[in-house]
């Protein structure tokens, strides 16, 4: 295959990720331009490209050379890992979770059933469209079930008296109970990440992804974070600080005219509460303020 000097990223056409996922791009200081068949997005400014896909054919682009890096569900990432064939892939691996598309794998079973554990699944049969993942948790509690693979529509497989049992993916949960379901066990917490080959490119793409790492890490740090400002007396320093949330060592300057007063700068790892604030001042902290933190490069 051709070597490319461009980056090309691998994403959902369509779908809960997309919109995330292009939000966070250009929040790293990427824009792009769609083609006229809207399958792919031209970087303007910095040499990365994106291919719109479907979410499940993005492990199988990456392994295979075609693209250098991917936004899909860990959940896809961890399927194609346990069910590609291994001589026609390469291995991937997590770069980076990314924070947004949550959700998990988890076994449901009708409602009616007095579920005790996994070995009460022993001789069932379970529908799926996670056959990899599902086998691998069979296995690890030496349950012997029957897999039925179902490309979509997994949640109804009981009612169709076709499975007594289904792994699928659940957020709000209210799918299984419109279809008289309850979560039993969960597989795998999932979200959107940056998925790679174990192998990263050594030639300019290498050094642009090497730049994007380093964006989306700043990114994801600030992105639920808050900047304290605030002043306080010398005298009680100590007893402010130590109800400052989480994050670094706060920066202190001298106020001007006033040599016992300091002025209080610290990064809080996320939000900052009402009830924080009043405790900080009962400490000794007055002219408070909260601000929404939009880049940080470390």
């Amino acid at each position: 295959m051709k070597t490319r000097d461009r980056l090309r990223i691998a994403m959902q056409k369509s779908g809960r990720l997309t919109e995330p996922a292009l939000d966070l791009l250009n929040r790293c200081g990427l824009s792009f331009r769609q083609s006229r068949d809207k399958l792919f997005l031209f970087g303007e400014g910095e040499p990365v490209d994106l291919l719109l896909v479907r979410d499940d054919d993005i492990p199988g682009l990456i392994a295979q050379g075609v693209c250098d890096l991917g936004i899909v569900g860990r959940n896809v990432l961890n399927e194609f890992q346990l069910t590609a064939p291994g001589l026609e892939a390469s291995p991937l691996s997590e770069l980076r979770s990314l924070g947004f598309g949550r959700c998990r794998l988890s076994i449901a079973v009708p409602s009616e059933m007095d579920y005790q554990g996994p070995q009460q699944l022993q001789g069932q049969r379970i529908a799926t469209s996670y056959p990899g993942l599902l086998g691998e948790w069979l296995r690890t509690h030496a349950v012997n079930a029957g897999v039925i693979t179902l490309a979509g529509s997994v949640e109804i497989a009981p009612k169709l008296g076709t499975a007594d049992a289904i792994c699928d993916l659940v957020q709000s949960g209210g799918t299984l109970v419109a279809n008289q379901l309850r979560e039993t066990e969960v597989l795998l917490e999932s979200e959107a990440v940056l998925a790679g080959p174990l192998t990263l490119p050594v030639d300019e793409r290498g050094d642009m992804l090497e730049l994007l790492l380093k964006r989306l890490d700043g990114v994801i740090q600030v992105r639920e974070s808050r900047l304290l400002l605030l002043q306080t007396s010398r005298a009680t320093l100590e007893a402010v600080t130590r109800l400052l949330p989480g994050g670094p060592q706060p920066t202190l300057m001298p106020v001007a005219g006033q040599p016992d007063q300091l002025m209080l700068q610290a990064l809080c790892a996320g939000e900052v509460s009402w009830r924080q604030l009043e405790e900080i001042k009962k400490a000794g902290a007055r002219e408070m303020f909260v601000l929404p933190v939009e880049k940080m490069l470390a």
